[in-house]
């Protein structure tokens, strides 16, 4: 089993920048295949970004290509997701989760975390 705390969220100007954390206890998160999922008022909750067991980066959301990159500190056990270039329409819950499978859907993940609110003001 595994415990998820994000942590980074936060109010932030559009075209700012901020950087959330996942935090893992309990087992690696070289155990699983990772991703960070938001959820904004209304909407279902969507995929943001991955990172395979060996630390690599899935291909992201088109909505945030080319702005927000994941990364992983092995030593920490933490990933991290750097947001920049925000809009309005990221606001939003960002959530990470870990799955032991193969697929990075909101369904498919075994565990998640709580999740940190990101705002962004226009």
């Amino acid at each position: 089993q595994v415990q998820l705390v994000e942590s980074g969220g936060g109010l932030v100007q559009a075209g700012g920048s901020l950087r959330l954390s996942c935090a893992a206890s309990g087992r690696t998160f070289s155990s699983y295949i990772m991703g960070w999922f938001r959820q904004a008022p209304g909407k279902e909750r969507e995929f943001v970004a991955g990172m395979f067991r060996s630390g690599g980066a899935t291909p992201s959301a088109d909505s945030v290509k080319g702005r927000f990159t994941i990364s992983r500190d092995n030593a920490k056990n933490t990933v991290y997701l750097q947001m920049n270039s925000l809009k309005p329409l990221d606001t939003a819950v960002y959530y990470c989760a870990v799955t032991s499978g193969n697929v990075l859907s909101p369904r498919a993940m075994d565990y998640w975390g709580k999740g940190t609110l990101v705002t962004v003001s226009s």
